[in-house]
């Protein structure tokens, strides 16, 4: 025994409880640190939550269930990603504090399959909702005659020339499944046997045509059918030549590593290298596999075999549908007005107001959208754009929505002979090729374009406009996606 063991086992009993019950509390603190990939995902469960919710609108409801569905793609090319990168760097390579990746890893996996589960009963409640509604979201076992006549029809004239059936079972190297699209696997076969099946692969053509077609109806009711369950309906026609009479088909979907890397050092063109990571991604390791849990196991035994997936890759079975982030844009239309969101209002102060710039020279405004209507920011654009006395605008952007109205704005006040100028953030995350052609839109209109700053990514929204009459500059200050 060392002396200083000697003089550990003789410290009073008191003073050695102390020192176990200090060891124990740290421990206990340890515990308490959340990982910020699981406090994430946390985060997601309340937006399911709001899915949940019976008092929310109905449509509303079917718009969360969306949100936590892009989310967690998101989720899982950025975060989960850079987490794989480490467990191939080494297991000794810590993410956060006292745990490595693979530990979080394994974590995600049960939360996200508990998240699910949950997911696919709150979808249940919704759909039996929307029964009660009148609003009845079809299969293609579940259409009358005129329906299926209906759906043959679309499929002919809209569908047909925008699929490419694989008969993947013959391809030398399985196609890279893309990011952020659907594939209908299929398994073709004879009901006599005759025949040895085969596998075949279609990816869905939501980038061309909407996910959701409205079918014939009844005065009093709504159906719509999916996509590719018009697909599934004209199966029959798609491989008729191969002598097939029986058909399964089953939706799957592949997330890959999105994350893009860029090194800060600005010698080298970040443009170019973010032309070149966005290529990049295109083909990025798979980092989630989520397929329908009823699929026939062969076949998916096949399609995980081919990329050379494992159970390590996370591998999440779900229900029949995918890609929830599309139901976002379910159709509004069907609704009655009771279950959709109410519009934005004016602040009391804009309505009827002849100016903005006439209130806020006046006195402060502020306004809180979506709550308050953001056509007010719109409107203030505008005026500036031809106020003859504005000589400067300057704005920061991070996203733009496609057809955006604040860069018509900017592009009217440059053609009026503004000076504007615009720092524009190319490193939004999975908006960087986006906003490469808006920086090019904006300079062929002689509109000055700065593209952020080395080792920050900017993401505050900050508008300035100098006008030459006025006693103060208008400064608003933007916390708004999608302007």
């Amino acid at each position: 025994m060392t002396a200083h063991s000697k003089a550990v086992a003789t410290w009073p009993t008191k003073e050695k409880k102390h020192l176990t019950k200090g060891k124990e509390s740290m421990a206990a603190q340890k515990k308490k640190t959340i990982v910020r990939d699981i406090s994430w995902l946390s985060f997601n469960a309340r937006v399911l939550q709001e899915a949940a919710d019976p008092t929310v609108p109905l449509y509303e409801r079917i718009r969360f269930l969306g949100i936590h569905s892009s989310n967690l793609d998101e989720f899982f090319r950025v975060r989960v990603a850079t987490l794989k990168r480490m467990t191939a760097i080494g297991k000794t390579q810590k993410m956060h504090l006292e745990e490595n990746a693979d530990e979080i890893l394994d974590e995600i996996q049960r939360t996200v399959i508990h998240q699910q589960q949950e997911f696919a009963r709150v979808w249940n409640e919704i759909e039996d909702q929307l029964e009660k509604e009148k609003i009845h979201l079809r299969t293609d076992k579940q259409l009358n005659k005129e329906q299926q006549r209906f759906v043959l029809n679309y499929f002919n004239e809209e569908v047909r020339t925008n699929i490419i059936p694989l008969m993947i079972e013959s391809i030398p190297q399985l196609p890279y499944l893309r990011d952020k699209s659907i594939y209908l696997a299929c398994v073709l076969a004879r009901e006599d046997g005759s025949v040895r099946q085969k596998f075949a692969l279609i990816e869905i053509p939501t980038n061309v045509l909407p996910r959701f077609i409205i079918l014939p109806s009844k005065e009093d009711e709504h159906n719509i059918i999916l996509l590719e369950d018009v697909i599934r309906f004209a199966l029959p026609n798609i491989f008729h030549y191969f002598g097939f009479d029986k058909f399964d088909s089953h939706i799957i979907k592949v997330t890959r590593d999105a994350e893009l890397d860029i090194d800060n050092d600005f010698s080298n063109n970040l443009i170019h290298q973010i032309e070149k990571g966005i290529k990049a991604r295109r083909k990025g390791k798979p980092v989630r596999f989520v397929y329908d849990k009823a699929i026939d196991p062969l076949l998916l035994e096949y399609l995980m075999r081919r990329p050379g997936l494992s159970k390590k890759d996370n591998l999440i079975p779900g229900a029949r549908i995918h890609n929830f982030k599309d139901f976002m844009d379910f159709p509004v239309s069907v609704f009655p007005k009771a279950h959709t969101r109410r519009k934005g209002s004016m602040h009391p102060l804009f309505v009827n107001a002849p100016s903005v710039m006439h209130v806020i020279q006046k006195q402060d405004v502020m306004i809180h959208t979506p709550y308050q209507s953001f056509d007010t920011i719109i409107d203030l654009l505008r005026e500036a754009a031809i106020d003859p006395n504005v000589t400067t605008i300057k704005i920061t952007s991070y996203r733009l929505a496609r057809n955006s109205k604040i860069v018509n704005a900017l592009v009217n006040a440059a053609r009026n002979g503004k000076q504007v100028v615009v720092v524009m953030e190319l490193r939004a995350r999975f908006d960087e090729e986006a906003n490469l052609r808006w920086k090019t839109r904006l300079e062929e209109e002689n509109i000055k374009v700065l593209i952020g700053v080395p080792g920050m990514k900017v993401h505050a929204k900050i508008c300035v406009i100098k006008n030459v009459l006025a006693t103060k500059r208008y400064r608003w200050a933007l916390s708004v996606p999608g302007t």
